[in-house]
């Protein structure tokens, strides 16, 4: 798979005001991307298309290079203290994923360039807690790695969370192209995640994102630099034959990964699950999606802010992780698994 490039990037004009801004001008205009200028990252109006498919499909593979003027970190995710706010949204497309209701008419993916003011946040963070670890995630809205070929803002990031005695960065990827990562002075400082999933999951629902294959031999090169590692095994989804798919998925990640590299990896489990407004927004985006969402099949959980889920029944659940977490201990004993959910 490629590296991303997009048909049509706009600027706020006070980017430019910013090295970052300028210099992503100035290779904008040598790829030949169409640029344009908008007065605001959240306010596109003008985006081509004849209708709303042809206008969600363009905007994915539109970049609007802009300012976060809110700079006041998210604190909403479990696996850490604050998400730091380096890009929001995706060029993949992943037909399950949250971020097509949560970012509703702006599916359009959008990179800041005011990192000295969002790296001056994080360290405000940091101090506020020291001396207990200040755990930042950069992968909440976004897959940040999808992107910063272009832009290199999570090297940046990198770069700035190894500097520091007590902070921690962690962030997940469906992408390979981690080569200009490599070299970045973590300092052990950034856990390097990706995002694998069964053959049937990939093909059938991770459109526009790279093979298992590219995953795994990046996530060795990431290994090799020094990385900490970690799979973010998810959705967990139960289509026909999915017990054999999944023990093919650890057989593979066991015979690819070194054994002198394969200790202290973490797993993350996540069941598939969706909303009500999700299974809406998914089915107009993606009309011919073999995705399975039946509320009759499923049991209700009550999420953050009293957003009802379906997720797998109890036995079904239950099934699911014993499993999962079967084949985790078979091919990788050293490994933690940090949760089920």
């Amino acid at each position: 798979m490629e590296p991303f490039i997009p048909q049509l990037v706009y600027f706020e004009p006070n980017a430019l005001k910013y090295p970052l801004g300028r210099e992503l001008y100035e290779k904008f205009k040598k790829l030949d991307v169409e640029i344009r200028e908008t007065t605001s990252h959240n306010q596109i109006r003008d985006l081509p298309g004849g209708n709303d498919s042809q206008k969600y499909r363009i905007a994915k593979s539109t970049l609007v290079v802009g300012i976060r003027k809110t700079l006041k970190f998210d604190t909403s995710k479990p696996s850490a203290e604050y998400a730091i706010p380096l890009a929001t949204g995706c060029m993949a497309h992943c037909h399950y994923c949250y971020l097509q209701t949560t970012l509703g008419q702006k599916p359009y993916i959008r990179t800041y360039v005011n990192l000295d003011e969002i790296f001056d946040q994080a360290q405000k963070y940091m101090d506020e807690r020291e001396p207990e670890l200040t755990r930042f995630e950069a992968s909440c809205t976004s897959d940040i790695v999808g992107i910063d070929h272009l832009t290199h803002s999570l090297f940046k990031a990198i770069e700035f969370i190894g500097r520091t005695t007590y902070g921690r960065l962690r962030f997940t990827t469906k992408f390979h192209h981690v080569d200009h990562l490599l070299h970045a002075k973590h300092n052990g400082n950034t856990r390097f995640r990706f995002s694998i999933n069964s053959d049937y999951v990939i093909k059938n629902f991770e459109l526009k994102t790279s093979s298992l294959e590219q995953r795994i031999e990046a996530a060795v090169k990431v290994a090799k630099a020094g990385y900490p590692l970690g799979f973010v095994v998810a959705p967990l989804y139960m289509h026909e034959g999915w017990e054999e798919e999944y023990l093919k998925l650890f057989q593979m990640l066991s015979d690819k990964i070194p054994k002198d590299l394969s200790e202290h990896i973490t797993f993350e489990l996540i069941q598939h699950r969706f909303t009500k407004p999700a299974k809406r927004v998914i089915e107009k985006n993606y009309p011919k999606t073999k995705l399975k969402m039946d509320e009759e099949e499923r049991k209700v959980k009550w999420g953050r802010y009293g957003i009802v889920k379906y997720v797998y029944d109890t036995d079904r659940a239950k099934d699911l992780q014993e499993t999962i977490e079967e084949y985790v201990q078979q091919f990788f004993p050293d490994s933690v698994i940090e949760y089920f959910t």
